[in-house]
């Protein structure tokens, strides 16, 4: 898989998975980018955890879907985990 699909997939997945996730992420086009990287290597842990011949960076037509899925989760944990650092006046 070459570096620019899995920026161009992770930058689609970052974008879809914050429309999907209610809430206010304030993050620019690079951290999006980042979230959607992130979120296709988790989509792809667990997409290999069902399949016996997978790996983890194989192309599939679910992969797409399994990032944003990924994406979610991982946007969803850094917001809990930065739920507590905030100062409220």
């Amino acid at each position: 898989m070459s570096i620019i699909w899995f920026i161009v997939v992770g930058l689609v997945a970052g974008l879809i998975a914050r429309a999907l996730l209610p809430g206010r992420q304030s993050m620019g086009l690079f951290a999006t980018m980042l979230l959607g990287i992130v979120g296709s290597f988790v989509g792809g842990f667990v997409g290999s955890l069902f399949s016996r011949n997978r790996s983890i960076l194989d192309l599939h037509p679910s992969g797409l879907i399994m990032s944003v899925v990924g994406s979610i989760v991982v946007l969803m944990l850094v917001g809990w985990a930065g739920r507590g650092r905030r100062i409220h006046a």
